[in-house]
């Protein structure tokens, strides 16, 4: 490669206009910095401290003092949020709104982020005012989930299914057939508790048409064919409950039971549970099997079963059942060992959370269709999680 002279020309100059540049970018730095309240400053310096409740004052007075730092005060209100500060949040944005020079953007901003506060604060119906004025914008979509969210707390299910049904309609990517399907279930146990059977079917078919898969729609009309006199009926719809969804057997084995016996087939029954069981392991079903044969063939093969089923899927439940069969057996001071130690197992556990939901990790005593915790449906396995923490 050849040397050009020239090239040692071009050295200086842009060794020059990369100082020039450098300089100017200093500048302007300092410029701005110069323009920037002491507040400011004092903010960080908390903030880097660890002390956040000065810099949050330290804050608010910048937000004070310049009224175009509307990012700032939006940062703000949601921190109040979050620290569970409504009051102060919703009168940041409050403030934010009343100014005349805020842009349609930013106005849409605040009046979204008012309605959290009011909704964290559990103001539904202010936060319900304030999310319906968002019908058009960059907010609209985010305004109307919330919007159901508020329904499904207020448990209005007729509304939550229109707005469940607007949101379908405008295709934004996101299925809602799970939750309009189960708001059709909530509308069936409504009608139950009234004693209105026409209703609750009515609505039970419409949860199986959005979303045939739904198991609660399947226990709701077992229930009501079972309730009708019709435990053929119901022994057919609960059949299909472990090959629409196994880890619902649990679920439906009491109900088949009542079936079976209904029809003076215990015996079959109980051999269909055992298949499933053997196939399926739960805590809920092995209840049941348990119950049944010990009831039906004695304690001898109770025993045999809880002991298989203990082998195959330990749990407490199962320990439980164990020692039950074995006590019929003991006697003497081994009896009263037998019930010492399930009486402690018991104890031990009664309190426990036994579900937890596979979305937030919020773990529940009771098996709930919606998680209390994220609103979520169907996002609690009924699979007992019931072991106590080694201490």
């Amino acid at each position: 490669m050849e040397f050009e002279v020239w090239w040692l020309l071009a050295i200086p100059v842009i060794f020059g206009l990369g100082w020039a540049a450098s300089r100017f970018d200093v500048k302007s730095l300092l410029s701005e910095s110069s323009n920037l309240p002491r507040s400011y400053f004092r903010g960080l310096n908390f903030l880097l401290n660890e002390q956040p409740d000065k810099a949050i004052d330290a804050f608010i007075e910048v937000a004070k003092l310049d009224p175009e730092t509307t990012e700032l005060h939006f940062a703000l209100g949601s921190l109040f949020r979050r620290r569970g500060e409504t009051e102060r949040a919703i009168r940041v944005h409050q403030n934010l709104l009343s100014r005349d020079d805020l842009p349609v953007s930013e106005q849409e901003h605040a009046l979204f982020d008012l309605g959290q506060d009011f909704l964290k604060a559990g103001l539904l119906d202010r936060a319900e005012e304030a999310f319906q004025r968002l019908q058009t914008g960059s907010f609209a979509k985010q305004a109307q989930h919330s919007v159901l969210a508020i329904y499904q707390i207020e448990k209005e299910w007729h509304k939550a299914l229109e707005c469940a049904d607007r949101l379908a309609a405008d295709g934004d990517g996101s299925s809602y057939e799970k939750e309009i399907s189960q708001f059709h279930c909530e509308l069936a146990q409504e009608a139950l508790q009234r004693k209105d059977a026409a209703a609750a079917s009515a609505e039970i078919e419409a949860a199986l048409r959005v979303n045939p898969a739904n198991v609660r729609a399947m226990l709701l009309r077992g229930d009501m064919l079972l309730h009708n006199g019709d435990p053929a009926g119901a022994l057919a719809i609960l059949s299909e409950v472990p090959r629409q969804n196994p880890t619902y057997v649990g679920f439906a084995a009491g109900r088949l039971m009542r079936a079976y016996e209904a029809l003076g087939r215990t015996a079959e029954g109980i051999v269909h549970l055992r298949d499933m069981l053997s196939l399926h392991p739960s805590d809920d079903l092995a209840e049941v099997v348990f119950e049944k044969v010990m009831a039906q063939d004695g304690p001898d093969a109770a025993y045999a079963v809880v002991r298989d089923e203990m082998k195959r899927a330990p749990s407490v439940q199962s320990a439980v059942k164990l020692l039950t069969a074995h006590h019929e057996h003991a006697s003497g001071s081994q009896q009263a060992d037998l019930v010492m130690v399930r009486e402690w197992l018991l104890q031990r556990t009664k309190n426990l959370p036994r579900y937890v939901c596979e979305q937030c990790g919020f773990r529940a005593r009771f098996f709930y269709w919606q998680c209390p915790g994220c609103g979520g449906w169907e996002t609690y396995v009924p699979r007992r999680a019931d072991m106590p923490a080694s201490s």
